[in-house]
């Protein structure tokens, strides 16, 4: 029988960590496509005006309303973030939200500017001239780099935090919002993310009409789909690791602690090997298994004096001011991933682009559509693991060197029961997004008659797209 008052003591830490990690996770799917979709409407949008193109048109109607869907899911999503904040975190908000709830003021402002332009870009469909239902539509990708900076930049400033100074008491006072919004880790941490929200947006979308082509929908629509997403995400990759390595770099000279555990560097030391998929030893003084690449860890962080490079190992910090070895072990996992994954999706885009640039046209054979289908969900994945590299190197600090996330968390113990509530909530909002839109995907691949296609920019009844085969140039 189950003792009440013993399962009430639990430890709440644990579980408003993992309360906010499985929020955090499942809301940041949602960004790439409430960041690059818009973008990518607009795309079909300006083809299917310039080039009196009917299926990028209906290609562009249908993802707004996609778009809008995933929108109303992020915005619950996203707000159940905000709350938690205060629930789960309230002595780290009580002392530090005068600074930290700066970006989040201004994401606000982001935030309704984009629900008020998705609104009339949407209801805009045969209520605007052709030109003016676009531009109504520029607003929204620009509120959504904005909105997603915002939310980066309070990241950043828990990595680097500045633009304030503390009273006796410990609380916050004197804030420079500037420097609070504009801090050190700032301008990496939010290229590295708008990049990836690009890069995972395009793969993500461009997987499903890959996978609908596989099933033999190979008109020009279904091309078209495919393509304008993939083309972002094919350019957003090369840029994302060239954004990434900077960002690296950033990290080697400007968070060692962190770096430390991203690399498995045990000791202080010059000619350190890159280690792939290897880990510390219990004590974390030893890494095991893995395959080395002797000194290759050196020459990346620091290309200039290559091997002779040093890194700070984990005996250089204090043991409890840095993350545990297991968090150590799932950092460095997290970057492999995310490296690994990251590198496989480069190789596609390159497959992608050099048949481009020579045909003119997509790789024939089927494996490239099947690559190209589960690259969604790589993607997705180096996302994920991106994250948890950033947050997981930052233990156990909550704002580093200033509040640790024990210190920050909640006191009541009860807190595992929202938990438990949220994560059955997050499962039906999940599965419910799911088949709302596929069932819109399937009502729109049902054939119409002449008086119910819904037509841009033109009357009601007025034709439907061509979905001729032909290519797409």
């Amino acid at each position: 029988m189950v003792n009440v008052p013993t399962l009430l003591a639990v430890n709440p830490v644990p579980w408003a960590r993992s309360q906010m990690a499985f929020t955090l996770a499942f809301h940041i799917i949602l960004v790439p496509l409430g960041v690059a979709w818009a973008f990518m409407a607009l795309v079909a949008n300006y083809r299917g005006i310039k080039r009196d193109d009917a299926d990028a048109l209906h290609l562009a109607q249908r993802w707004s309303k996609y778009m809008a869907v995933t929108f109303a899911v992020g915005a619950v999503t996203g707000t159940v973030l905000t709350f938690e904040f205060g629930l789960l975190w309230p002595t780290f908000m009580g002392r530090f939200g005068a600074a930290f709830g700066i970006p989040f003021a201004i994401e606000g402002l982001f935030f309704f500017t984009e629900a008020i332009f998705i609104a009339i870009y949407i209801y805009g469909w045969r209520r605007l001239k052709p030109w003016t239902h676009f531009w109504t539509g520029v607003p929204i990708v620009i509120a959504g780099i904005g909105g997603t900076a915002s939310v980066v930049a309070a990241n950043a400033w828990m990595n680097q935090p500045q633009g304030f100074t503390l009273d006796s008491s410990g609380k916050v006072t004197n804030v420079d919002p500037l420097e609070v919004i504009f801090n050190k880790a700032m301008p990496y941490e939010v290229a590295h993310m708008l990049v990836a929200a690009y890069l995972v947006g395009g793969f993500l979308i461009a997987s499903i009409y890959a996978f609908a082509m596989l099933r033999g929908r190979r008109d020009r629509y279904h091309r078209l789909g495919f393509i304008i997403p993939f083309t972002v995400a094919a350019i957003a990759t090369p840029v994302q690791m060239a954004v990434g390595d900077t960002l690296a770099r950033w990290v080697f000279n400007n968070e060692p602690m962190k770096f430390a555990a991203i690399e498995l560097v045990p000791k202080t030391k010059s000619d350190v090997a890159e280690t792939l998929f290897g880990h510390f030893n219990s004590s974390g003084t030893k890494v095991v298994g893995g395959i080395p690449i002797p000194g290759f860890a050196s020459w990346l962080s620091d290309p200039k004096t290559g091997k002779s490079t040093v890194l700070q190992g984990r005996n250089a910090f204090p043991v409890n001011n840095e993350p545990t070895v297991s968090q150590a072990n799932v950092v460095h996992l997290a970057w492999d991933l995310m490296i690994g994954l990251g590198t496989l999706l480069f190789l596609l885009s390159a497959w992608y682009g050099l048949n481009w640039l020579f045909r003119r046209d997509l790789p024939k054979t089927k494996w490239f559509l099947r690559v190209a289908t589960v690259a969604g969900v790589a993607a997705i994945l180096a996302l994920e693991a991106g994250w948890v590299v950033t947050e997981v190197g930052r233990q156990p600090w909550i704002v580093v060197n200033y509040l640790r996330v024990q210190q920050g968390a909640t006191t009541n113990h009860g807190v595992w029961i929202t938990f438990v509530v949220v994560l059955m909530i997050y499962i039906g909002l999940g599965t419910t997004t799911i088949l709302v839109l596929r069932g819109m995907s399937r009502r729109a691949r049902e054939p119409q008659g002449p008086d119910e296609r819904d037509v841009p920019y033109g009357p009601r009844g007025g034709g439907g797209p061509s979905h001729e085969e032909v290519p797409v140039g």
